[in-house]
C-alpha cells in the first residue's frame, strides 16, 4: 500500500455520514455526543502520566480527509479522544506558526513530522526552521516512490544522504528518522535494503521509525531488529493486521503487541503512534486505537 506524500491538499473521501457528523464539529464545539463518543472521559488520559512515561499518540495520516476539511476541527477532535501527542503528515495548507497555536490550544505536542525526500533534499533548512517553530523533535522521512527504490545502490545512496541530512538536523538539535514499508526488506542483489539501511547510516544522525505491521507483514519479526539494534528505534507505529492481512484497528486484529511493548525499553522507545492507512470508521478507529494502546504502555 503506497504512502501518498501529497497530503498539503487531500480531498475528502468520508462516507456521508461521517461527513455530516464531523461538520457538526465546529458547530457543537467537538459535538462529542453527537459523534457516539460520551464515554470517551472513562478512557485514561495521557495527560495524567509523568512526563517521562510513553504515552498513546496519533499519526494524522489517519485523519487525511479530515484534515483536508478543517486542521482545527480535527485536532479538536483528537484531543477530545485524549491524545496528547500527535504525528504530522503535511501541514495542510497552514503555516508551522499557525499549526502551533492550534496544536497549543488544544494541549498537543507534535514530536515528529514527516516530511518527503524531496523536502529534504531540495529544503533542508526550511524544513528544519518550520519543525523548530512545531516543537518538532524527529523530522521523519515517510516512503520511497518505486522510481527511488529500484536498486541496492539507490539504498546505499539514500543511506548517504541520510548521513548527510541526518548532520544537518542534528546541528539544529533534531533527530532524523526513516520510517519503514514492506518493500524494504525484499532483497535486491542478495541483500535486504532495510539492513543497508540500518548498517550504513549513523545511528546518532539517522534512527528509525518502526512501522509494526509493515515488518510483519513482510513475514519478519520486529522483536528480531530490536534485539540486533538496541535503542535504535524510539518511534513506532501501531496499527493492527485482520486475518487476511489487510489494516485493522488496534486491538482488533491478529497481531500479539505485548511481547513487543515488553522489549519498548531495549528498543528505546519514546513516542507511539496509532495509525491505519484506510479505515471505513476514523472516529471508531481512533478511539479503539487510543484505547488499546494506552493498555499496552501501562
Amino acid at each position: 500500500m503506497s504512502y501518498d506524500n501529497s497530503t498539503v491538499r487531500q480531498q475528502p473521501e468520508l462516507p456521508d455520514k461521517q461527513r455530516r457528523q464531523f461538520l457538526q464539529l465546529g458547530a457543537l464545539g467537538l459535538g462529542v455526543a453527537g459523534l457516539g463518543m460520551t464515554g470517551l472521559t472513562s478512557l485514561p488520559l495521557a495527560a495524567t502520566t509523568p512526563a517521562t512515561k510513553v504515552v498513546p499518540g496519533l499519526q494524522l495520516y489517519t485523519l487525511r480527509d479530515l484534515m483536508a476539511q478543517s486542521v482545527a476541527d480535527t485536532l479538536k477532535l483528537v484531543a477530545g479522544v485524549g491524545y496528547t501527542e500527535v504525528e504530522f503528515a503535511g501541514y495542510f495548507d497552514q503555516t508551522a506558526k499557525q499549526l502551533k497555536n492550534i496544536i497549543d490550544s488544544e494541549g498537543l505536542s507534535a514530536p515528529s513530522c514527516h516530511q518527503p525526500l524531496e523536502a529534504l533534499q531540495q529544503n533542508l533548512d526550511g524544513v528544519i526552521e518550520q519543525a523548530l517553530v512545531m516543537g518538532h523533535q524527529y523530522l521523519v522521512l515517510p516512503y520511497l516512490h518505486e522510481e527511488q527504490r529500484q536498486t541496492l545502490d539507490q539504498y546505499k545512496a539514500l543511506a548517504e544522504f541520510l548521513n548527510q541530512a541526518g548532520e544537518r538536523i542534528k546541528a539544529a538539535g533534531l533527530q532524523l528518522a526513516y520510517h519503514n514499508h514492506e518493500f524494504e526488506f525484499i532483497q535486491l542483489s542478495g541483500a535486504m535494503p532495510y539492513d543497508v539501511l540500518l548498517n550504513e547510516t549513523d545511528s546518532k544522525l539517522v534512527q528509525m521509525e518502526l512501522d509494526l505491521y509493515w515488518v510483519i507483514k513482510a513475514g519478519l519479526n520486529p522483536l528480531d531488529y530490536i534485539a540486533k539494534h538496541p535503542g535504535r528505534f524510539p518511534l513506532w507505529h501501531v496499527k493492527d493486521m485482520d486475518s487476511n492481512g489487510d489494516f485493522a484497528d488496534v486491538g482488533k486484529g491478529v497481531i500479539d503487541f505485548k511481547p513487543i511493548f515488553a522489549k519498548a525499553s531495549q528498543a528505546g522507545l519514546k513516542h507511539a503512534y496509532v495509525e491505519r492507512d484506510h479505515t471505513d470508521n476514523k472516529i471508531e478507529t481512533i478511539r479503539q486505537g487510543f484505547s488499546s494502546l494506552s493498555s499496552l504502555l501501562a
